[in-house]
């Protein structure tokens, strides 16, 4: 059974709000989201880690335009390990500010360098610009992450859902375009399918948070054509090659309509010879990790990335 407060959250988020997702735009949602935040925060979140700096910038991607980037620095030593870090919300919600404290607790406990990626969201930025910015992002801190006291040689990607597809399929890039060389890849609760038809989706459809329509909400949203659904760069799960990746920690929650992707992925990557660890969390629900005063697990997980990390 699920803790008592994460009920209260399903009760709330199904029964109070109920929002209809597909009457709903992205912008309205976008607005609403950032004006509840401050609010949901005190209830979701303990007071955030302390950095030694924090530094907002913007960087140039491919097509000539500039994507934020937030960089988190725990402490004032060089050669940090440094974290490519994809924020989830189905490309199409969230941003830097709603991973800040995940962000946070993630550099505390690691002691890496964080760069936060705020690539461009569907609709308006279909698939597969926010793939490219991703893997521009990686390029950036590869050249640029010294200079900010992280080490371009011991490069991690990490990603919550959808920002797990992201980190993901940037190794993937990284792999078969012979860009940076990443040492890890750490997916929280992945996206690996858009093809939506996983048994877990349909167990899982209604009442865990993210329901089996607001899936095909963002997917819709995300991709250009129906075709698109079945990329590779879009549904890391249907790459025929995944050989020569980057060991990957790879995380699920048990009450979530992903956890069957999740852990087919990480199958794959154990059947193509990589190294790859694999936990499936107990009593949680999609989201956890960015719940820490509701859900015990999430700071469980961040101890357990730090532990993958440091091996």
């Amino acid at each position: 059974m699920l803790p008592f407060k994460i009920q209260l959250v399903l009760f709330y988020f199904h029964r109070v709000l109920n929002a209809d997702y597909s009457k709903l735009k992205p912008t309205s949602i976008r607005r609403a989201n950032a004006k509840t935040w401050p609010r949901q925060k005190r209830i979701a979140e303990f007071p955030s880690p302390e950095m030694e700096k924090v530094e907002n910038l913007e960087i140039p991607v491919r097509d000539g335009s500039q994507i934020p980037v937030r960089i988190y620095r725990p402490t004032q030593e060089e050669n940090l390990k440094t974290i490519v870090f994809y924020h989830g919300g189905g490309f199409v919600l969230r941003d830097i500010e709603s991973h800040d404290d995940l962000c946070r607790r993630i550099a505390k406990k690691t002691g890496a360098l964080v760069i936060s990626v705020g690539y461009r969201l569907a609709p308006e930025y279909k698939f597969p610009i926010p793939v490219y910015d991703c893997y521009d992002a990686l390029l950036w801190a590869s050249s640029n992450a010294a200079a900010y006291g992280g080490n371009p040689k011991d490069l991690v990607v990490m990603g919550d859902s959808a920002g797990g597809n992201l980190a993901t399929v940037t190794s993937i890039l990284s792999r078969d375009e012979n860009g940076p060389k990443i040492a890890k890849q750490v997916l929280i609760y992945p996206a690996a399918d858009a093809r939506l038809n996983h048994p877990s989706i349909d167990k899982f459809k209604d009442g865990y948070l993210l329901t089996k329509d607001m899936m095909h909400w963002f997917v819709d949203h995300y991709a250009k054509t129906p075709e698109d659904k079945l990329n590779p760069l879009m549904s890391p799960l249907l790459t025929e090659d995944l050989s020569n990746l980057p060991s990957a920690f790879v995380s699920t929650s048990d009450h979530d309509p992903l956890k069957d992707e999740g852990e087919a992925y990480y199958a794959k990557l154990l059947a193509a010879g990589n190294q790859a660890i694999f936990k499936e969390y107990k009593n949680t629900i999609h989201g956890f990790a960015n719940i820490p005063r509701i859900s015990k697990q999430a700071n469980v997980l961040v101890d357990d990335i730090a532990a993958f990390l440091a091996n």
